[in-house]
């Protein structure tokens, strides 16, 4: 048996890792709680695991996290709890916006659209584990075949039919993001000062937005999709009242918004910009899903 000496080295080992690893977790389950759960388990199943048998530790630990996934994705599908009905937002990452170097910020390795993560909502579990795992962090088909069952060449077929999905319904987007918080800023201050029709040129003609508001919110702060720009500016206006408790954050590595009058989260929105104008909102606004969420330091002043 391993001594209290080779338990901690081992420890320290996984930590190297565990940022990686938390990052293929919430690719592949768009939640930051079962995220977190993911990575522990991948740590049992390591302390179990005699260490001296395993060659390449980073790709050992990446395969069973996303077995782990799989699993999780495979057991909300016999639950027939997926895929999410349209009104689902996946966990938001939410940070402050950057004082310095924005480009940089931008290019976290961990950041990642909340558009992309909808679009690999949609998909079934062995196209998004494939696609996750070689798309998005270059493992060998090789090395993700044992984990769907398939032959290399099967799982390769699967993550080209996921990656077509992903080029097909994932919108295409501004990354700079000075130009996205100068469309944010005239987003917010157009809702501040209940300007419609300044609202609607802000806002693409086909501007989707989706609300997820949990299960328990009812009325006008329930959960809903809503097509088209005067219809979405309409939506805005509603909650006019809470524009000035708003501030910049950023969403996934982009420029969103985070409303908390008097330090209570109510929503954290993030946006899809392109050509100057905002084509996808998201907004998530469960409150049992927003308390689960580290805002403390986004808000902070």
């Amino acid at each position: 048996m391993a001594g209290t000496g080779d338990e901690e080295v081992l420890a320290g080992r996984f930590e190297e890792h565990r940022a990686h690893l938390r990052a293929v977790a919430y690719r592949m389950l768009g939640s930051l709680p079962e995220a977190e759960d993911a990575v522990q388990e991948t740590w049992l199943k390591l302390t179990r695991t005699d260490p001296d048998a395993i060659e390449n530790l980073g790709a050992w630990l990446t395969t069973v996290t996303g077995r782990v996934c799989l699993d999780l994705l495979r057991a909300r599908k016999a639950r027939r709890e997926e895929p999410m009905d349209d009104t689902f937002v996946p966990d938001p990452v939410v940070r402050p916006l950057p004082r310095t170097d924005p480009e940089q910020e931008a290019l976290r390795a961990d950041s990642v659209g909340l558009a992309m993560l909808v679009v690999l909502e949609t998909l079934q579990p062995d196209e998004r584990l494939a696609f996750v795992l070689h798309d998005l962090f270059a493992v060998p088909f090789d090395d993700i075949a044992p984990i769907v069952e398939r032959t290399s060449a099967a799982t390769r077929q699967l993550a080209s039919r996921a990656r077509r999905r992903v080029q097909g319904a994932a919108p295409s987007a501004e990354t700079d993001l000075g130009r996205q918080r100068e469309v944010v800023d005239a987003f917010l201050a157009a809702s501040r000062e209940g300007d419609f029709e300044a609202l609607v040129a802000v806002l693409h003609p086909d501007v989707v937005l989706r609300v997820d508001a949990g299960a328990l919110l009812r009325g006008a702060a329930a959960s809903k999709v809503v097509q088209g720009a005067r219809t979405v500016a309409a939506q805005a206006l509603t909650f006019a009242p809470y524009a000035r408790a708003v501030r910049l954050v950023l969403v996934n590595g982009t420029v969103g918004m985070a409303t908390a009058p008097e330090g209570r989260p109510l929503s954290v929105m993030g946006v899809t910009v392109a050509d100057g104008r905002i084509t996808r909102m998201y907004v998530l606004a469960d409150p049992e899903r927003l308390e689960l969420l580290d805002l403390a330091g986004a808000l902070e002043d």
